[in-house]
């Protein structure tokens, strides 16, 4: 996992856990903002995690494939 990915994750956490902390002081209505921020790096996250997956999958595929020409 790369740096980027690793930092997403815990900004991610982190906004969660102050969400809920700021849930029980102020109301959901206060903590919105940081729940729906928290999920929009998590997808992205989830994004970036499929991308690299994709790209490496492809990268598999055409090397079978050079190897299956020669």
């Amino acid at each position: 996992m790369k740096i980027t990915s690793t930092i997403l994750l815990a900004l991610a956490a982190a906004l969660v856990v102050i969400g809920a902390h700021l849930t029980m002081k102020a109301g959901i209505m206060a903590s919105y903002p940081l729940f729906m921020f928290a999920v929009v790096l998590l997808f992205w996250h989830m994004y970036r995690k499929n991308k690299v997956e994709e790209s490496a999958k492809n990268q598999q595929k055409s090397g079978s494939k050079k190897r299956n020409k020669n």
